[in-house]
């Protein structure tokens, strides 16, 4: 997981924007996380099936287009994104990243922090294992925020991807609040760089 730190609201809760990203359809949900409660706010889908299927970039505009509308009508205090990484088929590898990197695009030119985390960490985080099926984290997000029924598995990874940080993020606040680090000396150089 990579994040450029924690940003809470004005209430001291944290609004967190899960992004799921894929070139036919990016799974988005929002979660508001205040100390260890969790609340949903909002979950769906952008599709890009309108878009000819040869045309990569007309696919990437409204997976760009679709992420700033929607980190603009929830307001979220900061993102996460799953971490792709390379499978069987090199080709659909790379198509995922360019979408992912719309998305990424999208979320900082609203200057969000963004979090990053594979899809066994949000996997573990969420069912307690990293082996576990769509359904599986569809039923488990249902029951973390209470919802009156299965969210679509897109969806529901996006949540998941919202919760897994509304947790981490509360974790790395509250160790440091309770820890101050020690400037680093060991690896100075006469000049007084540290590195």
């Amino acid at each position: 997981m990579a994040a450029i730190g924690p940003a809470f609201g004005s209430n001291g809760g944290m609004r967190v924007l899960g992004i799921d990203p894929g070139l036919r359809t990016t799974g988005f949900g929002v979660v508001e996380c205040d100390g260890g409660r969790l609340r949903y706010v909002a979950s769906g889908t952008i599709r890009t099936a309108a878009v000819a299927l040869p045309d990569l970039p007309g696919r990437l505009k409204v997976i760009f287009d679709g992420v700033r509308e929607i980190a603009g009508r929830y307001a979220p205090t900061c993102a996460s994104v799953e971490i792709v990484f390379v499978n069987v088929n090199p080709q659909a590898t790379l198509l995922l990243g360019q979408a992912r990197g719309a998305a990424l695009s999208a979320l900082v030119s609203h200057e969000l922090a963004v979090a990053e985390y594979t899809a066994l960490q949000m996997k573990r985080a969420i069912v307690g294992h990293g082996q576990a099926k769509k359904e599986q984290v569809q039923q488990m997000v249902m029951r973390l925020l209470s919802l009156p029924g299965l969210p679509g598995p897109d969806a529901a990874d996006a949540l998941g991807l919202a919760i897994c940080h509304a947790h981490a993020a509360g974790s790395f606040a509250a160790i440091a609040r309770s820890a101050t680090l020690a400037p680093r000396t060991s690896g100075r150089y006469k000049s007084g760089r540290t590195y």
